[in-house]
């Protein structure tokens, strides 16, 4: 089948990812996917307020992710919606699968995601920007997290949903993965699949998501190995 911006249906977006681009943050990180930018920032992690949230045993990670007013053709409205909110619980509930709170009892680990430009796949790319931001800012993590959503238009699996894919598409279904201990932290579904449909479509999140963590990687490298 032939996608609107020419890819081959099992073809991610082109990826580029940028570590330590926020000065005062304590690490940070650029993912563009076509044309969707997520950056993030994370800060910590640090003592959390108010201290009757404090978790005696492990940290907190609070993810924070918003769209910029002009993110989209149509301006979207400044401040937190009911889906900025469930975006950021879906990413805390992803990275701290990795990240080993243990550590660091009673602290907050924050993380905030901006999208800067959204053509869809705003939610993947900002936990994939997330879990780099993490590893620039030292936090000890189990693996890195990679993200990315599958489709199915015209009978075919597509990879990395893009503009009006998503209208096209009998369902949307972002997956957060570890690609060294292969396990999911995040499944999301929006339509209706068969149980075939499921297994093949994880076969290629997974082939995807190895292809993230090599670009992951490769920025953390060029970060810091220089």
């Amino acid at each position: 089948m032939k996608r609107i911006d020419g890819r081959k249906a099992d073809e991610l977006r082109e990826l580029e990812i940028e570590a330590g681009v926020l000065r005062n943050a304590t690490g940070s990180a650029r993912v563009r996917m076509g044309r969707t930018i997520a950056v993030a920032g994370v800060y910590g992690p640090r003592e959390m307020f108010p201290r009757r949230l404090q978790k005696n045993e492990k940290a907190t990670v609070q993810v924070r992710y918003t769209m910029a007013p002009f993110s989209t053709d149509e301006r979207v409205r400044p401040g937190r919606s009911r889906r900025s909110q469930e975006i950021s619980m879906v990413a805390a509930n992803a990275l701290e699968a990795a990240v080993f709170t243990e550590d660091f009892p009673k602290a907050s680990i924050d993380v905030f995601v901006d999208i800067i430009q959204a053509d869809a796949g705003t939610r993947t790319a900002a936990i994939n920007a997330a879990a780099v931001a993490l590893a620039d800012a030292g936090v000890p993590m189990r693996d890195m997290i990679c993200s990315v959503a599958i489709g199915k238009i015209d009978g075919t699996y597509v990879v990395d949903l893009a503009g009006k894919e998503e209208d096209a598409s009998v369902c949307d279904f972002p997956v957060s993965y570890m690609p060294n201990l292969k396990k999911v932290t995040h499944m999301q579904m929006d339509g209706n699949i068969t149980k075939k449909d499921m297994e093949e479509m994880m076969k290629l999140v997974v082939k995807t998501c190895e292809k993230i963590h090599k670009a992951q990687k490769e920025a953390l490298e060029k970060r810091w190995l220089k």
